[in-house]
């Protein structure tokens, strides 16, 4: 990359917050992270960061709450919302809320670096063909009954 690109890389998982924010910064990110959305919107504020990472489930809030108040901050940055409870419904919300991506966690910086479309040194990961489980399936839709 010519020039650091600003991340914001919010989780309430500090070990989380370490391990990405290190391996970012090896890809050449300038990565400022925060635990809480308060502590997000106060570091974008004063950092402007081109990419932001945001967990779904932080402690006080929800990553989809964070998300539209980082949009208005700044309508071109790219927001990857980050969840180890995944579903489509919640994908959906947060892409109408103003995520360019959504992805389930565990995810590794290549895959990071591969939605945010920073140009690193990423390759695209194999889109492999899985069809869903009868399992995930159900849950899938139970979670659209329940919302």
């Amino acid at each position: 990359m010519a020039s650091e690109q600003k991340l914001l890389l919010v989780d309430d998982d500090p070990a989380f917050l370490q391990v990405m924010s290190r391996a970012l910064g090896k890809r050449g990110f300038a990565v400022e992270t925060a635990e809480t959305a308060e502590q997000a919107l106060a570091a974008a504020k004063e950092q402007a960061p081109q990419y932001a990472l945001v967990d779904l489930k932080l402690q006080e809030s929800s990553g989809l709450d964070l998300v539209p108040e980082l949009a208005a901050m700044d309508p071109e940055m790219v927001i990857v919302v980050l969840t180890g409870y995944a579903s489509i419904t919640t994908a959906v919300t947060a892409i109408k809320r103003g995520a360019a991506n959504y992805l389930s966690k565990p995810v590794t910086v290549d895959e990071v670096i591969s939605v945010l479309g920073a140009g690193g040194t990423a390759t695209e990961p194999e889109a492999a063909y899985s069809p869903m489980s009868l399992d995930r399936l159900e849950w899938e839709h139970i979670q659209k009954t329940l919302e």
